[in-house]
């Protein structure tokens, strides 16, 4: 993932940027061309740290319907040169977002807009699927000769139009054109390339998966690390180490715990996460001597392993780590902050005190920290999740912030609860929805406007229409 430049959080800009519900609250009250430039700034320069599990498209079309917005500037970014030389997802695809919920509040030049761009734009696909959800079936039918002419009349063009078709997130536009009696060139290839994909479907059914390894743990380990000799960024350890499963018995003992301890980096690795998934006794001493070897790949697979382990072993080993400073005391905490119990708060808070002070708000493995915090010592450490609450980029972990901090805060429902209301991510609005008191005016007014918008999340509605039903009082 790219780092995207995040400006401070005392900023209109760092505010949307972090999707932050006091973002809308200060673009209304700021001068509108200031407010519209950052709002623009945002959706024409993704600032997520991770875009498939953050949500900004809703919350920033709200601003753009809010603000009246004009749409000049996300149509000159979409039609940008750069869009048909090099078609990036990642450049375009929050653009394309907010204008589908524009046009879901009725916004006709968001409508033909997508429409444009899905006959013209690099990234049309994103764009169909946009529209196979909002347009009508006149608006989806006109498009087909227009992307269906994208993909050339040669075995090469079929075979691309084919696995447009197969890929589709949303199916309507496709079932359309093939059933489109008025455009019967353009519904005889779709037809066709559907047929192509049962086709490929059923030879893929029949076709050998590519590559496997001999049935020894011998051939197995050999394998892993040769996938990583042939192809270095193809990862092999996990699934050999699913293959030692179905092949390794009581004689290979020796081999495994051989190659766990000194074996090359992939069958090292493979090895740890078999030993680690069979309780091994032996596996945590391995993976506390892996955790400090120079091999990025080998430390990385005893992390992982530990911290799958359920076992009171592990526990009792996690509680021993814990106070260490490296990744494994991170994993450690880790541990207990998931399935630790009352005596483990102190090093769970201790951990997480250290990692945001080293590594920031967006430091790595926060999230199940943050998680435990909550559960074992929310009354101890406000500070540090309000100061996570406001620095951090990542909307998600902004959320489990305000769970944690509204299981230990008592301040939390008439402070940061209200700006919840407004926040980017549907969970964190539904706590607020719970939550925020009633004495701040502007809660009952966002309560209803959640109510009434069509594009609000089903769950969000039904936590504001029960807090709505018992008078708007906070529970």
């Amino acid at each position: 993932m790219f780092d995207p430049d995040i400006a401070p959080s005392g900023t209109l800009l760092g505010l949307l940027q972090r999707g932050r519900g006091d973002g809308p609250l200060h673009a209304l009250a700021a001068p509108r061309a200031e407010a519209l430039a950052a709002v623009e700034q945002c959706v024409l320069r993704d600032p997520r740290l991770d875009w498939r599990i953050e949500s900004r498209s809703l919350y920033y079309a709200r601003l753009y319907s809010d603000l009246e917005g004009s749409l000049d500037g996300i149509e000159q970014h979409l039609f940008h040169t750069d869009d048909l030389l090099a078609p990036d997802e990642h450049r375009c695809g929050l653009a394309l977002s907010v204008l589908g919920h524009l046009a879901g509040y009725g916004r006709r030049d968001a409508l033909h807009l997508l429409r444009r761009y899905a006959a013209r734009g690099g990234c049309w696909d994103w764009a169909l699927d946009e529209l196979a959800i909002r347009d009508d079936e006149n608006g989806l039918r006109s498009l087909g000769p227009s992307v269906v002419s994208r993909f050339p009349r040669t075995p090469e063009g079929d075979a691309e139009l084919a696995a447009a078709v197969r890929e589709a997130y949303e199916p309507r536009p496709w079932q359309l054109w093939a059933e489109d009696t008025s455009r019967p060139a353009t519904a005889q290839r779709v037809r066709k390339a559907a047929e192509q994909v049962s086709f490929d479907r059923w030879q893929r059914q029949l076709r050998s998966a590519g590559p496997t390894p001999g049935w020894s743990v011998t051939a197995v380990l050999e394998w892993a690390q040769q996938g990583l000799d042939d192809h270095p960024a193809v990862e092999r350890d996990q699934p050999a180490a699913r293959c030692l499963a179905a092949v390794a018995g009581p004689e290979d003992h020796a081999e495994l715990l051989e190659a766990a301890l000194r074996g090359p980096s992939a069958a090292r690795a493979a090895a740890l996460r078999y030993l680690a998934d069979r309780r091994d006794p032996a596996c945590l001493d391995l993976i506390e001597t892996a955790a400090v070897c120079v091999d990025e790949r080998v430390v990385r697979a005893a992390l992982e392993s530990f911290e799958r382990m359920r076992d009171e072993a592990a526990l009792i080993r996690a509680r021993q780590w814990a106070a260490r400073t490296d990744p494994l005391g991170s994993a450690a905490a880790r541990m207990l902050a998931r399935r630790g119990g009352p005596q483990d708060a102190a090093p769970v808070l201790a951990a997480l005190r250290r990692i945001v002070q080293t590594g920031g708000a967006d430091a790595d493995g926060l999230d199940p920290l943050v998680e435990g915090v909550g559960r074992l010592a929310a009354g101890r450490a406000s500070a540090v999740l309000r100061h996570l609450y406001r620095e951090t980029s990542s909307s998600q972990l902004r959320g489990t912030a305000a769970r944690a901090l509204a299981a230990g805060d008592p301040g939390f429902a008439a402070g940061f609860a209200v700006e919840c209301l407004w926040d980017c991510e549907e969970a964190t609005r539904e706590l607020a929805a719970h939550q925020a008191a009633s004495g701040d005016v502007r809660v009952l007014a966002q309560l209803r406007r959640l109510a009434a918008d069509p594009a609000e999340e089903a769950e969000v509605q039904t936590a504001v229409r029960g807090r709505l039903s018992s008078g708007g009082t906070s529970r």
